[in-house]
């Protein structure tokens, strides 16, 4: 059997056990440690027939130097893609449910910051594409702190096919994009069925993904930068709209 890829962290390690459990081959955990957190960790996955292993600080090192003492090894995932996104829609009760589509983010941090924000502000499912898109990663699982096992996390094969999928089904589509069409994210209107669009951390949103927007939004600068870090941009649109449908419900 496969090692399969380290997920280290804490959030990882106790989101993939309580949410995929079927996904972890193996749990380590850092010898001498047996304060609280550490003993029940340790006795959820006992109890979910998942092996154990205390292993020593250096061997924990040698996969990531930020374990904080846990290392959650896992079964390479294949993420859901176009099919299984159709069912999730189909299976939906929420009549407006709020989405987030990133639109070729490639770093795995700040993949992993949009789902961190995603998960807080009560996104139902992110989207991102197969192609020139960076997927779910190690680094990705950690910087999440839980987000990744938590979060639906679709895969799709074409990004403007599954656009078109959603604007047939009623969802509004709005990207952050620089144009002179776009209106403040503050002036927006957030409401109804929803998919947030993000581009990508250097040339944003593509100009086929722009073209299939309802609605271009902006955020304000009122200083000397022009833009925003792509993962603290969606923590900013995410939030704002958040606020918004809050009142509104």
């Amino acid at each position: 059997m496969s090692v399969g890829q380290p997920h280290p962290g804490w959030h990882a390690a106790e989101a993939a056990l309580t949410k995929h459990p079927e996904w972890v081959l193996k749990l380590w955990l850092l010898q001498g440690r047996d304060d609280q957190r550490g003993t029940k960790l340790a006795e959820l996955a006992k109890s979910l027939g998942i092996r154990i292993e205390y292993v020593s600080k250096s061997a924990l090192d040698k996969q990531d130097r930020h374990h904080q003492g846990v290392i959650a090894w896992m079964k390479e995932q294949t993420l859901p893609s176009d099919a299984e996104l159709t069912d999730f829609l189909d299976a939906l009760t929420q009549p407006n449910p709020l989405l987030l589509v990133l639109d070729g983010v490639q770093d795995p941090h700040n993949l992993g910051a949009c789902l961190r924000s995603a998960d807080a502000a009560g996104v139902d499912a992110v989207i991102i594409p197969k192609h020139h898109a960076v997927g779910l990663t190690p680094t990705v699982s950690k910087v999440a702190c839980g987000a990744a096992e938590a979060l639906p996390l679709f895969q799709v094969n074409n990004l403007a096919r599954t656009l078109d999928m959603l604007k047939a089904r009623g969802i509004w589509l709005s990207g952050l994009a620089l144009s002179d069409e776009a209106v403040s994210v503050f002036d927006a209107d957030w409401s109804g069925a929803l998919a947030i669009i993000m581009g990508a951390e250097d040339t944003g949103i593509r100009a086929l993904t722009q073209k299939q927007c309802d609605r271009l939004v902006i955020i304000p600068m009122l200083g000397t930068v022009q833009s925003l870090n792509v993962s603290v941009a969606t923590g900013v649109v995410l939030y704002t709209a958040l606020q918004q449908r809050l009142k509104v419900s």
